[in-house]
């Protein structure tokens, strides 16, 4: 792998550059060197590099614009700020532009290395969804799945050995995690995929109903029965039926449920002749029916003829791998919207949030925010200022856990001048100081 790689160093200190060029070479990497960022640049624009360390303080061109430029020219490049005045604020602002992360001057040959591994590591990860056939299809790109964590690839491998079965599947996990489209993924890769695919939403259902839209009905079964009327059982026969949130179902209904999958043969409201049906059972719930059954709340034999082969979705937060992976596909499916200005990417420290972030509504919500952000968003990448608050929030709490005491005043102070319309009275009384001090503070942190 290392023969692969193609890493430029650019460092104005002959003796940095020729360091770093020695230890990466002497690992096998193909390296080439830059004395500066014009010839950098130039070097950059002629070969595809894979992974860039350029110097954060160089005559004419700094690091921060060889960053700017080397992105706007090849996004997919990991470039890392080299820099003898390491701090938070280097960092973010390294990060703010694009780099992958940043490095001190001088370093140890084990933290420069370990840095490099750790890229292409990375860069593996994201390309591994081709590699391993990582993408199921669902009948159209719309329901993309989308995962090259070691989790889902367990669940597609499931899915491959369990859908040329009629098996019944229970599909288990969090609100938002695609529990339907695991269920869509098995019928379109089984041998009913040419025959109906029904889904039933348990949560949305009207008690008196459910009985009339599972089994159907005869006309005058119940009063406003004007006429006979198919359930959604016949409905899907020689396919598939998704219970959705079957957790939700009342023990009565359960019963007849149950023996519908057992019997293959169901009964219309207000009829006294049984349908054979021919169909396929997925459920799918938020819900733990194990515990529901020691509850009482749901039958312990209709558990266990639905749980045949389980199903667990982890949610979001359990494979933080995959979310470059869905956020690129988010931004293929909604980025060419706007036609004027396409959106196309993300900037790094925006994809750090999203990777920092609990997404308590998992995949759902992620979707979610990407759509918004390129609706809002008026650059072709998508920034950190165009993701929700909540979103921002955990990153950059760890960001300020960081801070220097200094750090945190000078924000703090900024922050009420601000408020204030950088009234020096009115900012002075709320932070409890005199104007004289305000002022040595203003000229101190350099606050315009």
């Amino acid at each position: 792998m290392s023969k692969d790689i193609k890493i430029l160093v650019i460092d104005d200190d002959e003796m940095y550059r020729q360091t770093y060029s020695l230890i990466l070479s002497q690992q096998g990497y193909d390296v080439a060197a830059a004395s500066n960022g014009e010839i950098g640049l130039q070097k950059f624009k002629q070969d595809a590099y894979h992974i860039v360390f350029v110097d954060y303080r160089m005559p004419d061109m700094d690091g921060i614009e060889f960053l700017r430029q080397a992105r706007a020219e090849n996004k997919n490049v990991d470039i890392v700020l080299i820099t003898a005045f390491a701090s938070i604020e280097t960092a973010v602002e390294a990060i703010k532009h694009g780099a992958f992360d940043y490095l001190d001057k001088p370093t140890s040959r084990e933290k420069l290395l370990a840095l490099v591994e750790k890229i292409i590591e990375r860069r593996k990860l994201l390309g591994r969804v081709a590699d391993r056939a990582a993408d199921l299809f669902t009948g159209n790109e719309k329901n993309k799945i989308v995962g090259a964590s070691p989790k889902m690839q367990e669940i597609f491998q499931i899915i491959s050995k369990i859908a040329p079965t009629d098996s019944t599947v229970l599909i288990l996990g969090e609100s938002g995690t695609g529990k339907e489209m695991i269920a869509q993924a098995i019928h379109a890769n089984s041998l009913r995929k040419d025959k109906p695919f029904f889904t039933m939403d348990c949560g949305t259902l009207v008690e008196s109903l459910v009985e009339s839209e599972l089994f159907g009905h005869v006309k005058g079964a119940f009063t406003g029965a004007s006429a006979s009327k198919q359930g959604a059982f016949e409905l899907a026969h020689t396919g598939t039926f998704f219970f959705d949130e079957i957790g939700n179902i009342s023990p009565n209904v359960q019963a007849k449920v149950l023996r519908a999958i057992q019997e293959k043969e169901i009964r219309r409201v207000g009829d006294t002749k049984t349908i054979h049906v021919d169909v396929r059972v997925i459920a799918a719930t938020n819900l733990d029916l194990h515990a529901a059954v020691q509850q009482g709340r749901f039958r312990e034999d209709l558990y266990y003829r639905l749980s045949v082969i389980p199903i667990y979705i982890p949610p979001l937060r359990e494979r933080v791998e995959d979310i470059p992976l869905l956020v690129e596909h988010f931004i293929e499916r909604f980025g060419g919207q706007k036609r004027e200005r396409p959106v196309e990417g993300i900037t790094e420290r925006a994809l750090q949030a999203l990777t920092h972030y609990r997404w308590p509504g998992n995949i759902r919500e992620l979707q979610n925010v990407i759509e918004r952000a390129v609706v809002i968003e008026e650059d072709t990448q998508i920034h950190w200022d165009s993701l929700p608050a909540q979103v921002r929030g955990e990153l950059q709490d760890r960001e300020e856990a960081l801070l220097s005491l200094s750090e945190v005043e000078k924000r703090h102070i900024e922050k009420v001048l601000h408020h204030t319309q950088y009234n020096i009275s009115q900012a002075a009384r709320i932070l409890k100081i005199d104007r004289k001090t305000l002022y040595e503070k203003i000229k101190k942190y350099d606050l315009k």
